[in-house]
């Protein structure tokens, strides 16, 4: 906890050209995107990408994931916000040193974006904390490159 009451959370940090990860209370969430060019067609601006994310409970507290809530911007602006309970239909449990991992996907109107978000826990005396998942980019080869 901060002097300021609120959650300690470590800055986001990239760990290669594609994997991103960030720590909240103990658990690490990192998280990679790739480009699914057989299930894009960018002449119809239809662009979708895969995204794995790790969760490590390196912690000494016992959590449940009970819902997500993703912000996905696509290339001019446009914010879609996405919530709901678990992922991928589940409500997992991490004991200290578990991990789960999950592989999902979103589609944009775009040739590249950004997400981010965040997963809803609680322990196992009932309470309820968000963490971070890391802001990480969506990208394609079809985006234009533009130098300012």
């Amino acid at each position: 906890m901060t002097s300021n009451g609120t959650e300690a959370t470590s800055a986001p940090r990239r760990q290669d050209t594609s994997m991103y990860s960030q720590t909240t209370r103990g658990i690490t969430v990192t998280v990679k995107s790739v480009y699914l060019e057989d299930q894009s067609s960018p002449a119809d601006s239809h662009y979708v990408w895969a995204y794995r994310v790790r969760i490590e409970n390196q912690g000494d507290e016992t959590v449940q994931l009970l819902r997500r809530h993703w912000k996905i911007t696509d290339a001019v602006g446009r914010i879609q916000e996405v919530k709901g309970s678990g992922v991928v239909g589940e409500q997992p449990t991490l004991h200290p040193g578990d991990n789960y991992e999950y592989t999902s996907g979103t589609p944009l109107n775009t040739p590249s974006g950004i997400m981010v978000g965040s997963y809803q826990v609680e322990t196992t005396d009932g309470e309820r904390f968000d963490i971070a998942v890391p802001a990480f980019s969506l990208d394609s080869p079809h985006q234009t490159m533009r130098l300012n």
